[in-house]
């Protein structure tokens, strides 16, 4: 899971080109790219304006705070759930579901790339209460190491869009189809073994609601349509339920030296 929520907006933000002017272990202030601000600060007039008197514009900044309660500090919170936060996951299923990133290396001399599929996974806790987790999880797709933070391990690694010179990739043993599989058997054999304690208590408001709503509507057989349409709502509010969305995911080739850091430390569950 990303518990570093900080960490994910930074990748996030530098990796569509916008600079990060100031930052701490809980802030950040941001200035947007054009793109980023069209997409995040919903001033459609403005760009409009701009494009027609021919002028570049001038895109705003973000000043958040990560931290996980909110301050009076004049900064935008964002946290798990947060409209802010669905824009950001939004743009990226909608802009960047797949990618094949390359290490970069020194060009210099012959380099083997080992293949990684690596996947962003939100996870949706549905009933009484409601909450979300991100899950990054990496899967090497020569000898299948499973690595769990994924995201966080490799963000001091420079990758690129294009291989370097005299670098070269080795082709996956496990298909990525066959490693999507592995990645959601994992995932859904771990939440299962978590606390489940949210599940009784989803049910057990969900029946007390129920049991209510049969009690006010006893022996009013005209009202059983509506009866039965609330207890719909109810079902759909309260039953409990967890459901997967892969926000992204992307085959990285990493250098041989980066595959063996990251395969000793296996996945295991304190890495969540």
């Amino acid at each position: 899971m990303i518990t570093n929520l900080h960490n994910f907006l930074h990748q996030y933000f530098t990796l569509h080109d916008c600079d990060v002017i100031t930052e701490n272990k809980t802030e950040m202030t941001i200035r947007l790219t054009r793109e980023l601000d069209q997409v995040l600060m919903n001033r459609p007039f403005y760009w409009h304006y701009m494009d027609k008197i021919g002028r570049e514009g001038e895109p705003m900044s973000l000043y958040l705070d990560t931290s996980t309660e909110k301050k009076d500090n004049n900064k935008e919170w964002i946290h798990f759930g947060s409209p802010r936060l669905q824009q950001i996951f939004h743009h990226i299923r909608s802009n960047a579901r797949f990618t094949i990133l390359y290490e970069e290396t020194s060009g210099d001399i012959k380099t083997a790339l080992h293949p990684w599929l690596v996947t962003n996974i939100m996870v949706h806790y549905r009933g009484k209460q409601k909450k979300e987790s991100i899950h990054s999880i990496g899967l090497q797709l020569i000898n299948g190491v499973m690595k769990s933070d994924m995201m966080n391990h490799i963000e001091e690694l420079s990758m690129d869009l294009r291989m370097s010179d005299y670098s070269f990739t080795i082709s996956p043993i496990i298909k990525p189809v066959s490693g999507f599989r592995r990645i959601f058997h994992y995932l859904e054999n771990h939440l299962l073994e978590k606390d489940m304690h949210w599940v009784k208590e989803s049910t057990d408001a969900l029946n007390e609601e129920i049991q209510l709503l049969d009690y006010f509507f006893h022996q009013q057989e005209e009202n059983k349509e509506i009866l039965e349409k609330e207890k719909e709502r109810l079902t759909e509010r309260l039953q409990p339920r967890i459901e997967i969305e892969m926000i992204n995911a992307g085959l990285f080739y990493l250098t041989e030296k980066s595959s063996q850091l990251l395969k000793n430390k296996n996945i295991s569950s304190a890495d969540y």
